[in-house]
């Protein structure tokens, strides 16, 4: 999850600047992120969706997609129409990685370090080194 952490954060900062290009406040947008993890367990970003799919698969997702709409209306929503009835029987889900609103800064980005690509060390590919001399 940490991994997948930083490449939300990576894809935000690459397009910051055309997110949000007039200045409107109080605005959000959903997006959602396809990632595959392959065989060494190393994750890889396949796709960022800016209008992702709300179907219902499978059980797990039946039970996720409300709640996280639920969720999200809660944060963006709610601020600027208070509900009459607050809801509190479960904790929000969501985590903020990243924001430069102008009362708080947070960048939850972890440094850069190839180390961190490979989260088991015995997996880790070795950089400049020819495996196949005859090559």
């Amino acid at each position: 999850m940490p991994r997948i952490k930083d490449i939300i954060i990576d894809t935000i900062l690459s397009v910051k600047s055309q997110l949000n290009p007039s200045k409107r406040k109080n605005c959000f947008e959903l997006y959602g992120y396809d990632f595959l993890i392959d065989e060494d367990f190393r994750v890889w970003l396949i796709e960022v969706n800016t209008n992702p799919y709300f179907g219902v698969p499978n059980e797990y997702i039946a039970d996720l997609l409300p709640k996280m709409i639920d969720d999200m209306t809660k944060l963006v929503v709610d601020p600027m129409f208070p509900p009459k009835e607050v809801d509190s029987e479960r904790e929000n889900l969501f985590e903020l990685l990243y924001s430069e609103s102008h009362d708080q800064i947070i960048n939850k980005r972890r440094p850069f370090n190839l180390d961190l690509v490979y989260p088991i060390p015995e997996l880790k590919q070795p950089i400049g080194v020819v495996k196949n001399k005859n090559l």
